[in-house]
């Protein structure tokens, strides 16, 4: 994947969610294991949507194994998806194993949640 820089009103919103994914992980990952989640991190690429062909951006995170563990996916409609690998047992709930986080929407509509799985 050839890294691009984001236009400036994605990258602001990149920003965005980076920051709604880190406040989220801080739920339920145990300290000391929290991640660093910032979009200057990421390796975006210029992609097409295949929804419409249109022009879309797509980035991923990579451990210092190179393995992904997390992308955001900005849409030509000005919708995103993003997940980030936790990978961590719930603090709450037993049995139950925090898979990601993951967060979706378009500027000033940002969601996110845990993805749980339970334990075999």
């Amino acid at each position: 994947m050839t890294a691009i820089a984001l236009p400036d009103e994605l990258a602001r919103l990149a920003e965005q969610v980076c920051a709604t994914l880190e406040s989220q992980a801080r739920r339920y990952a145990p300290d000391g294991a929290v991640p660093v989640i910032q979009a200057d991190a990421a390796r975006f690429a210029r992609v097409t949507d295949p929804a419409n062909g249109l022009a879309g951006y797509e980035g991923e995170w990579r451990n210092r194994f190179n393995q992904r563990v997390g992308k955001l996916v900005f849409n030509s409609d000005g919708s995103f998806f993003a997940e980030y690998d936790l990978c961590v047992p719930h603090p709450r709930k037993p049995r139950v194993f925090v898979e990601a986080i993951t967060a979706w929407g378009r500027a000033g509509a940002v969601k996110s949640e845990a993805r749980l799985l339970p334990y075999a």
